[in-house]
């Protein structure tokens, strides 16, 4: 008997985990096929640009210009900001739920309110964002002598630096919004728009990218500049494509009668932690764009490096990570522990499955993936040559990357900020200290494994 249902039981935990992959799937599927979409078209992006102007100085130069408000991005809007308000939204959506089906008098416009959360929060980001990106503006100089010492010894080339990151500032705004509107449609159960919403910053970039570049050498003005303005416009589109579907379900823009309720003290107070916790990789490149920018060239064979590497990150890392979000906070909100552990579990594992084959593909074919995707125009044969050299080192990270795609916005949703936060630091301090004592002796090959360290 005891052993019948201990049969049983396996038999049970083994359906119900089943059943959670299928729902991580389910959900992840139309994500990883609207990201792959604008992974395509982020790839003809960086194509259509190293056509354009090769590994240059000319894109080193924008690279390191746009690296600061897309730093922030990935930092705020994307990661820190994501993994703080899905959790509380989601548990005012429940609240919500919990009062409709108890009868109780109709929902007020308070702070329990899902729709006055979402424009109290909308507000609140611009606000925020908008004052870092005033920031940027003012500071420029600054930056690009923090981010980039070697062009300041030539005035040309730090002055269109300092250009392009005051006509990107603006971007960090705009790429906000769109990740806010993003982790509501995600919440709404869709996935599939939001998704594909980079895919529009894609389109305008490679257009301006391929328009602009004669009209601005024609005014005496350098090309460098279509680049900068394609970043802002794209991130303007970005975030307006998403409106349309709020306002169909029910999220329609209004003017809160609240602001810093409890539950929006909640998102901020989560965030403060939070981008401790998902700076990580942030601080990494940052580092890697101060020692590298010495280096012609290096800036840009890092990145297209960097973009290869994200491919399968962003194809099916941040599909699954996004899709498990939504469920695990969903699951643990109600109560129902075993369930969220399952959704845990599936995502771990699936994350697993997928990129471990994709590290191997990337490491052993490197060298043809850079040769094919970016070997054109005026990028050379020794381009390929040290971008597929830094592939390899950053491939050897992806399973790692993907797995931490996974467990640190958990842990936010379980309220235990403090754990990622702490092996951050740790991992942080490991990484600076391991590129400036042996980036001058080994150069560019230290950039890339410290990453992946």
């Amino acid at each position: 008997m005891f052993i019948n249902n201990v049969k049983k039981n396996v038999n049970e935990n083994s359906k119900n985990n089943s059943g959670e992959k299928k729902t991580i799937l389910a959900s992840s599927i139309p994500m990883s096929v609207a990201v792959f979409l604008s992974r395509i078209l982020g790839l003809i992006r960086e194509q259509v640009m190293a056509m354009m102007f090769g590994a240059s100085l000319i894109t080193d130069i924008f690279l390191v210009a746009y690296r600061i408000p897309n730093l922030l991005r990935d930092l705020l809007a994307e990661g820190a900001f994501s993994a703080a308000f899905v959790p509380v939204f989601v548990e005012v959506k429940q609240k919500e739920k919990e009062q409709e089906q108890e009868k109780k008098k109709e929902k007020r416009a308070d702070s329990n309110n899902a729709h006055e959360l979402l424009w109290e929060l909308f507000f609140l980001l611009t606000f925020i964002t908008g004052v870092i990106g005033a920031l940027i503006i003012i500071f420029a100089p600054e930056l690009t002598k923090l981010f980039a010492p070697s062009f300041s010894k030539n005035i040309d080339h730090f002055n269109l630096s300092i250009d392009l990151i005051r006509i990107m500032a603006p971007y960090l705004m705009c790429v906000s919004i769109a990740a806010l509107f993003m982790g509501v449609l995600n919440i709404l159960k869709y996935f599939f728009i939001p998704a594909l919403s980079p895919a529009a910053f894609n389109i305008v970039l490679i257009s301006f990218t391929i328009i602009l570049p004669p009209y601005l050498i024609s005014k005496g003005l350098n090309a460098a500049y279509a680049l900068g303005a394609g970043v802002l416009v794209g991130g303007i589109f970005q975030s307006l494509i998403q409106l349309p579907f709020l306002i169909k379900n029910g999220f329609a823009p209004i003017w809160p009668k609240k602001f810093m309720t409890t539950n929006a003290r909640k998102v901020l107070m989560r965030l403060g932690p939070g981008l401790i916790g998902f700076a990580a990789t942030q601080i990494n490149i940052l580092v890697t764009t101060i020692l590298a920018s010495s280096i012609v060239g290096a800036v840009s064979w890092l990145n297209y490096a960097f973009r290869l590497f994200q491919f399968p990150v962003g194809v099916f890392g941040v599909a699954l990570a996004n899709s498990h979000l939504v469920h695990f906070s969903m699951a643990y909100k109600e109560g129902n522990f075993d369930k969220a552990k399952q959704y845990l579990s599936s995502s771990f594992y699936l994350t697993i499955a997928i990129m471990v084959p994709a590290m191997f593909l990337l490491f052993v074919l490197s060298s043809e993936i850079t040769h094919i995707i970016f070997e054109r125009g005026r990028f050379t044969a020794y381009d390929t040559l040290m971008t597929s050299y830094a592939l390899k080192l950053y491939a050897l990270g992806l399973p790692f990357y993907g797995i931490n795609k996974i467990l640190v916005p958990t842990f936010y949703a379980i309220d235990k900020q403090r754990i990622p936060v702490m092996l951050t630091v740790v991992s942080v301090l490991a990484n600076v200290c391991f590129c400036f004592l042996l980036t001058p002796k080994y150069g560019l090959a230290i950039l890339a494994i410290g990453t992946t360290l």
